[in-house]
């Protein structure tokens, strides 16, 4: 009966054309909507699937549902709701610590705004460290990069936003564990961010940071409109445990030359030579998506290689080998 309910659920989202945001100016009520699904088929050049080392695209050869999403937002003056519902194999993915429904809960959360520059947020939120998302329609290339797939997903808990004008802002917060929608754990987690932008927000910054006993990370994202077709972005961190730590740092170059097509190169080195992510060694990772846009369909063709310094792929199931590469097509539809 489950799987029948979350089948005609699907069905149902992807068979609406048009949805409108609610809106009652009389008590300053809005609600709004985003539909979302995406689907991708994956081809190793070997023909091994276990050669892909980041999330959301674990298959070869076949065609593969991500994610049907759904979110609504309800906002009541101060006070605005959001629940953010996920099916599919990348919600899964995405909530992979929980159980039962708590897997489709993408992300539930309750804000208040206190004053015009302080919010309150409880519930459930994508995590604030790095540049990429869960939802595919966010991102310009559909595979994801290392630093994405080993850092953390969500927080569940609670945070404060607070406006120091001039486009800048701070964020201070405590969590769960990383990734727990629910834990019978004692032990919490401190996030913080600083954001900061240019008056044309042509230069964009983030400093994030989460720490807990043992364990912390610090995250920078940087973003710059260098003209109206050439952006670039920045992305790095630095996850300590104990006294060892993983590395990555993502360059994103994208080029838009008209409204129908973009292009982006997404250049990583990944670094876990102390084996905490279970990689082990050094990858270079480099990554060309585009970007056909056909109303609200966007097609992603991209072409990944990712180069080892030890032979952590596979060219065939007893030949180990120090690189990989890929071919893969996505369809994302968003309205």
């Amino acid at each position: 009966m489950k799987k029948t309910l979350k089948k005609t659920l699907v069905f149902t989202l992807l068979g609406l054309s048009h949805v409108k945001a609610q809106t009652d100016s009389s008590k300053k009520n809005s609600t709004s909507f985003i539909f979302s699904a995406d689907a991708y088929y994956r081809l190793d050049f070997t023909g091994q699937s276990a050669n892909n080392k980041t999330s959301f695209t674990n298959s070869n050869n076949a065609v593969e549902l991500g994610m049907a999403s759904i979110r609504i937002e309800q906002n009541l003056g101060k006070i605005t709701g959001t629940i953010d519902l996920g099916f599919g194999r990348r919600a899964d993915d995405f909530s992979y610590n929980d159980t039962a429904t708590l897997k489709n809960l993408k992300q539930v959360y309750l804000t208040y705004a206190a004053s015009p520059k302080i919010k309150f947020t409880i519930g459930k939120w994508a995590t604030h460290i790095g540049y990429e998302s869960v939802d595919a329609y966010a991102n310009r290339n559909y595979s994801m990069s290392y630093g994405f797939s080993y850092g953390p997903f969500f927080n569940t808990g609670i945070k404060t936003d607070i406006s120091l004008g001039n486009s800048s802002a701070i964020m201070l917060g405590i969590t769960n564990p990383t990734d727990y929608s629910t834990t019978t754990s004692s032990q919490k987690v401190f996030i913080a961010q600083f954001s900061t932008a240019t008056k044309d927000n042509a230069l964009k910054g983030f400093l994030n940071y989460q720490g807990s006993a043992g364990k912390s990370q610090f995250d920078l994202v940087l973003s710059g409109t260098l003209s109206t077709k050439l952006s670039l972005c920045y992305d790095g961190t630095v996850s300590y445990i104990e006294k060892q730590n993983w590395n990555s740092n993502v360059i994103y170059l994208n080029y838009d030359p008209n409204k129908r097509f973009g292009l982006t190169l997404r250049e990583e080195i990944f670094s876990d030579k102390k084996n905490i992510t279970g990689i082990g060694t050094s990858v270079f990772s480099s990554t060309l998506s585009g970007q056909i846009h056909l109303e609200n369909l966007t097609i992603i063709p991209e072409i990944r290689f990712d180069n080892s310094q030890n032979q952590i792929f596979i060219k065939q199931p007893s030949i180990p080998a120090k690189c990989a590469g890929n071919i893969l097509i996505a369809a994302v539809y968003k309205f």
